[in-house]
């Protein structure tokens, strides 16, 4: 797939981005207070894979405002069925998103958009668990291995960012925004992660559990200085658990 390279001001900005950032971000400012850390680990030009830990529904809005301050407008690879809601839909294509029919047989798809961003020198947002962890403290879990995938083929750079709070402004699968106070929320990113002892080696599943597990471990370190409290010493393995793999998993107790 051909992605045109990236314009405007924040990089990758166009008028329906412009937009949407117009209207979301005062929105934003009203409803948190923010402390942001590590922006100077941010590429302000040239292709860059932005990674993060997935805790609420608002993330992707949250995590956008982080990168679009910091001079990077991010394209993400969402979910389908968002791009089919009524005007919403069309505004996020029209801003540059990419739709992904996640657990399917298109979802390998995914990875030759992303890497046709990647060339054409985009910022491209990646959650790499997938779908909001189902670590009862929120901690990270274990991810899916795509993201080592696109860091090898791509080869680049690949910054990890932890964020805390945004579970505060929506609750995790709740669709109710707190709106009667200012909800602080904290994004921390650090400097480049190193996949190029797993070069070449794209096809090769342990390597890229390794590599995968690696890019979660440094997003985990960040979060452990915002939190202050030590990570779990057991990873949340949603493969080894009966929940859901993607969707709200309470909906499925209540049943």
């Amino acid at each position: 797939m051909q992605f045109q390279p990236p314009i405007g001001e924040p990089l990758g900005t166009n008028r329906s981005f412009k937009y949407g950032a117009g209207i979301l971000i005062p929105i934003l400012n009203l409803l948190t207070e923010r402390d942001w850390r590590g922006a100077e680990n941010i590429p302000k030009s040239g292709p860059v894979i932005v990674i993060s830990n997935h805790i609420s529904y608002v993330d992707a809005l949250v995590f956008a405002h982080f990168l679009f301050r910091n001079g990077r407008a991010v394209r993400y690879l969402g979910k389908e069925s968002v791009f089919k809601i009524p005007i919403i839909g069309r505004i996020i294509t029209s801003a540059g998103q990419v739709p992904v029919a996640r657990e399917s047989a298109q979802a390998s798809h995914a990875l030759d958009s992303a890497l046709g961003l990647l060339e054409a020198g985009h910022c491209v947002g990646v959650y790499p668990e997938g779908t909001l962890t189902r670590d009862e403290n929120l901690w990270p879990m274990v991810a899916k291995t795509g993201i080592a995938r696109l860091a090898i083929l791509s080869k680049a750079p690949v910054i990890p960012v932890a964020q805390w709070g945004d579970q505060n402004l929506l609750p995790r699968y709740s669709k109710k925004l707190v709106f009667w106070r200012r909800t602080k929320v904290t994004y921390l990113a650090g400097s480049a992660l190193d996949f190029s002892k797993w070069y070449g080696k794209e096809e090769d599943q342990q390597a890229l559990i390794e590599a995968t597990a690696y890019a979660m471990a440094k997003v985990t370190d960040l979060l452990v200085q915002i939190r202050g409290e030590s990570a779990p010493h057991e990873i949340f393995d949603p493969h080894k658990s009966d929940l859901p793999r993607v969707g709200n998993f309470t909906k499925k107790k209540k049943d």
